[in-house]
């Protein structure tokens, strides 16, 4: 196997393992009855995610403008890699004991099927935006709080997060084209989001 092919597989496996980290978040959510509760501890994903530079779509799109297109092939494996990694999380969870998730998913992702595309892209640029900001500011300082304020703060919003989306949707066992369609279309908000920052400083450099 070539290098080219030994960095894709890495970087595929990387995603998945970063899928099935927000998809443990997403149990956890799901487990919790107290929401303010279930939305901080869904953060034990992201931390694990960026405490071992797992590849996670929404914390890597920000990016895109400070790298070349060929970024866009990069993140499309990433793209596929979370969802593998969500939709095995999901599998292990339904041939569990704790497959009763399945019920309070449904009702979240009818929530999603009975919303607007332009609703969905909306709440998509905005979640984005605040991943990017968690991310990159986790990256840049290493503490957690920032990871635990912004990941809460997307999810009591209402906002809508394309790979929690993916994991929600399996464990609800709802895909369709349809909800095919609306996890693009929040993978769109949250990629337009999480480029307002290193655009409008792309923008102030060029002053």
């Amino acid at each position: 196997m070539n290098k080219k092919w030994i960095y894709i597989l890495r970087m595929f496996v990387l995603a998945m393992i970063a899928g099935l980290a927000i998809g443990i978040g997403g149990i956890v959510f799901l487990s919790v009855e107290i929401k303010l509760a279930g939305a901080l501890m869904f953060t034990v994903g992201l931390y694990a995610i960026c405490v071992h530079e797992l590849n996670l779509f929404t914390g890597k799109v920000g990016y895109l403008p400070e790298r070349t297109p060929l970024y866009l092939f990069d993140l499309l494996v990433i793209w596929l890699g979370n969802l593998t990694g969500t939709w095995i999380t999901a599998a292990l969870a339904l041939h569990s004991r704790i497959k009763g998730i399945s019920e309070l998913a449904q009702s979240m992702c009818e929530v999603k099927k009975s919303d607007g595309i332009l609703s969905l892209f909306f709440l998509g640029i905005l979640c984005g935006f605040l991943m990017y900001v968690a991310v990159d500011g986790y990256a840049k300082t290493k503490n957690p709080i920032i990871l635990l304020m912004w990941v809460a703060a997307f999810i009591l919003g209402g906002f809508e997060h394309c790979i929690a989306d993916m994991f929600y949707f399996s464990a609800a066992e709802m895909w369709s084209f349809d909800t095919l369609l609306r996890v693009l279309v929040i993978t769109l908000g949250n990629s337009v989001g999480g480029m307002f920052i290193p655009l409008g400083k792309k923008l102030k450099a060029a002053e």
